[in-house]
Order: structure tokens, then C-alpha cells, then sequence
């Protein structure tokens, strides 16, 4: 019986592995809960310190920072800047406070509605001595004995004249 206990038992080498593997890798998603996100990372932080991983304060600490969007640079940058040295669950805590200050004051989007009239259809320009002639005047065409009373099919007075000199 304790033969089979050996042989299918899990070993610590690998729980410690995932474990590791899991809060190395965690990273949080821009615009999700920094609480939730906190309180993940401190379950895993737990677990590894229970597997004996050999890890300190400062770098549970650095991990979890390391692990935030680029939302939270400037508090990174202010943590770091300070050489504060707080313990996990006071980090936690400084960063709902952190997202309960900034994050909440982002500029809303109010969407209306899109307008439900439609552009009207555009009618096709069939030109104007077309309809004129459809109506039995045919003035408007250039080359038309009606509108050039000479029927030499160009209007006088119009267009360029040359003059000849000595």
C-alpha cells in the first residue's frame, strides 16, 4: 500500500513548478479588478510560501507590481520611488485605494441614436436639350434651323470674329 503512494503520488518538485509557474505568469487585464486580481495573487503567494519556494517579501512584492497593466505605472513608479516597504496585504490595499482614485473618474461615452432618415435618391441628370426636346422645342441644340433663324446652325453675335487688317 505505501508502495502505491510513491509510485502514484504527485511530487512536490511539480506542484511547487506550477504553483511557480502560475504566479510568475499571472498578469492582470487593463480595465479588471484590482481587488480580485490582488486577492488571486496573495492565494498564490500562500501556496508557494506552504510548498517552501524560497521566495522573500520584496519578491512576492516586485512579481505582483510586475504583473499590473500599464494603467498603473504611475503608482509603480511613486512605490518605488518612495523605497516603501510594505508587506502584501498592505500593497493590496494601497492599490484598491489607487483604483478607487483614478480609474473612477475616466470619461463616460454617451452613444445616441443613429438618425433613421435616409439620404434621398439622387435623380440622374438627363441633360437639358433632351427634355427640351422631348417637349417639341428644340431651340436649345446649336446646330437647329429653329434657333438660328438663317438655319446655318450657329446663333450671331456669339462666338469669335475675325477681323482682318492691311
Amino acid at each position: 500500500m505505501l508502495r502505491m503512494k510513491d509510485v502514484y503520488a504527485v511530487p512536490d518538485r511539480h506542484i511547487r513548478y506550477a504553483a511557480t509557474k502560475a504566479f510568475f505568469g499571472t498578469k492582470m487585464a487593463e480595465g479588471s479588478s484590482v481587488q480580485s486580481h490582488g486577492v488571486t495573487m496573495l492565494s498564490l503567494v500562500e501556496k508557494l510560501e506552504d510548498l517552501k519556494a524560497g521566495l522573500n517579501n520584496d519578491t512576492y512584492i516586485d512579481v505582483i507590481l510586475q504583473s499590473l497593466p500599464p494603467s498603473y505605472d504611475p503608482f509603480i513608479v511613486n512605490y518605488n520611488m518612495n523605497g516603501l516597504e510594505k508587506s502584501i496585504h498592505e500593497l493590496i490595499n494601497m492599490l484598491v485605494q489607487y483604483e478607487a482614485t483614478t480609474h473612477k473618474s475616466e470619461p463616460l461615452v454617451l452613444v445616441g441614436e443613429a438618425s433613421t432618415s435616409k439620404r434621398k435618391a439622387r435623380v440622374p441628370d438627363v441633360g437639358r436639350g433632351r427634355r427640351v426636346r422631348e417637349r417639341g422645342h428644340s431651340h436649345c441644340q446649336h446646330g437647329c434651323s429653329s434657333y438660328c433663324p438663317e438655319g446655318k446652325g450657329q446663333r450671331k453675335g456669339r462666338g469669335f470674329s475675325a477681323v482682318e487688317g492691311k
